[in-house]
Parts: structure tokens; C-alpha cells; sequence
């Protein structure tokens, strides 16, 4: 399976948005090179308030451009980097991949796949209804997260608008995506 990157974008400071960029570069064990959310150890502050000492299982978030279309179906805008991505794409089944999918990225950048982005109010204020749709329950009643997925940087290297991402699926019985 392999798709490709239609937007990178990255923010120094915290903001919900980010400004798409012309490229990122991912650090190894680090996340996006200036990004506010990049480091070993958790960034994002609700999770720094619970243990400042946690891995950052969050560096590079991932988001799929066909959330995009389905929103506006519901009468929603919304655009690469406006819900914080670090990376949209397009032609790849984010949600349904398995924990520890390899993503190679370009020419030399590698993501490990850890979890599915947690949905928070901040989507609500961003734009108001938004966030039922990006978050609900399928017809047994479990929570579905569409808000994209949550990675580490294996390799680093530059990430560009048009580079092609190639699928590598780990060994072993499919580890489901659970919120990270």
C-alpha cells in the first residue's frame, strides 16, 4: 500500500492550527525540527500535567485529506493544518493501520505508527459541531476517533508536499490503533 503527503506544516508555538510549510524536516526520536509538540518526552500540556516524564508517543501527527471531503458533507471547512496535523495524506487507510506500521516517507524519512489522536474540545472551539464528526460510536457502541494518528520518527529526513509514502505492515496479528 503507499499513498502521498498533500501537506506539511509545523508551529513553534502552541496553537491549534498550523502554517502549512513548503517542508518539515523529522529528528530522529524527536518529531518535526521547531514544532512546538517535537521531544523524547511528552509535549502536548494535558499530557505533561499527568507525568512530564512519559515517552512522547505523539511527535508526528498524521491526518488523512479524505477526513477533509467527509466534513464537508456535514457542512464543515476545513484545510491541511487546520486541526493541527503535522502531515495530510492521501490514498492510505491511516485508522486502520496497526500499531508499529512503518511509514517511509521521501527519500529517507521513516514514522512508526503508535496510536490514534484523542479528539479534544479544542476542535469544537476551532469550529463549533465539529468534533462529532470527527469523533463518535460505530453501531456496537465503541468509540470511533477519525482525528488522524500519532507516530515517532525511526529516521529522520525532509518530508515534502508530492513525496510518496510507502506502507510497511510489522509481522505478527494486527495490533488495532487505540488513542495515544
Amino acid at each position: 500500500m503507499s499513498g502521498n503527503v498533500t501537506a506539511v506544516s509545523s508551529n513553534g508555538e502552541y496553537s491549534f492550527t498550523k502554517p502549512n510549510r513548503d517542508s518539515i524536516r523529522l529528528l530522529a526520536g524527536l518529531g518535526v525540527e521547531g514544532d512546538v509538540h517535537a521531544g523524547v518526552t511528552v509535549k502536548h500540556r494535558s499530557r505533561v500535567a499527568q507525568d512530564p516524564t512519559q515517552p512522547n508517543l505523539r511527535q508526528v501527527h498524521l491526518m488523512h485529506e479524505e477526513l477533509f471531503a467527509e466534513v464537508v458533507e456535514a457542512g464543515f471547512k476545513v484545510a491541511p493544518g487546520e486541526l493541527g496535523e503535522n502531515i495530510t495524506t492521501r490514498g492510505i487507510d491511516l485508522l486502520g493501520l496497526s500499531v508499529g506500521t512503518l511509514l517511509r516517507i521521501g527519500d529517507s524519512a521513516v514514522l512508526e505508527i503508535t496510536g490514534l489522536r484523542n479528539p479534544c474540545l479544542q476542535i469544537d472551539t476551532f469550529q463549533d459541531g465539529l468534533l462529532k464528526q470527527v469523533v463518535g460510536r460505530d453501531a456496537a457502541g465503541k468509540i470511533v476517533r477519525k482525528a488522524g494518528i500519532m507516530s515517532i520518527v525511526r529516521e529522520g529526513g525532509v518530508v515534502r508536499p508530492g513525496d510518496t509514502i510507502d506502507v510497511e505492515r510489522p509481522s505478527g496479528p494486527h495490533r488495532p490503533l487505540d488513542r495515544v
